[in-house]
């Protein structure tokens, strides 16, 4: 048995048939300690040391299909669009309700993609209104749709 504490021991650890035994030093180490790997129900949980003097990359040129259809529907940005379901939002300030059934917008982002991975938004589509309010004059404001909401115009 190894008497300095700089090493991890491998006497204590010969009765467990799974474990893995390092000889790392201890100022490797992230919790010093830790003299040996954590056994549960006969499995060890030691952490792996891995050393490569190699790596392979590949670029693959062709785009996929999630960033076809992305910038399909960036293409769109910008496009006029219609509701064209009946459809009520209450989040306009000091105004009710406002019905934005057969509404003209102009689509403004699509909230499908963000940081270039896509994600599950169930109102994936920004649209932003212009509406003229009785007492304030023209109001702006944005609702989040889905696809089957609205019509394009363009």
């Amino acid at each position: 048995m190894m008497t300095s504490p700089a090493f991890f021991s491998t006497a204590s650890l010969n009765h467990h048939p799974n474990a893995l035994v390092f000889n790392v030093p201890i100022a490797a180490q992230t919790a010093p300690f830790q003299s040996r790997p954590r056994v549960v129900e006969g499995r060890s949980f030691a952490r792996s040391v891995r050393a490569s003097n190699s790596a392979t990359f590949v670029e693959d040129p062709s785009p996929s299909a999630a960033e076809e259809e992305e910038e399909e529907k960036e293409g769109r940005i910008g496009a006029r669009v219609r509701v064209t379901a009946p459809l009520k939002v209450y989040h306009v300030p000091r105004v009710p309700e406002i019905d934005l059934t057969g509404k003209e917008g102009v689509l403004k982002q699509n909230v499908t993609f963000w940081k270039g991975k896509r994600i599950s938004a169930n109102l994936p589509f920004k649209v932003e209104f212009v509406e003229e309010v009785e007492g304030r004059g023209r109001v702006k404001f944005f609702a989040h749709l889905k696809e089957d909401e609205f019509e394009y115009l363009d």
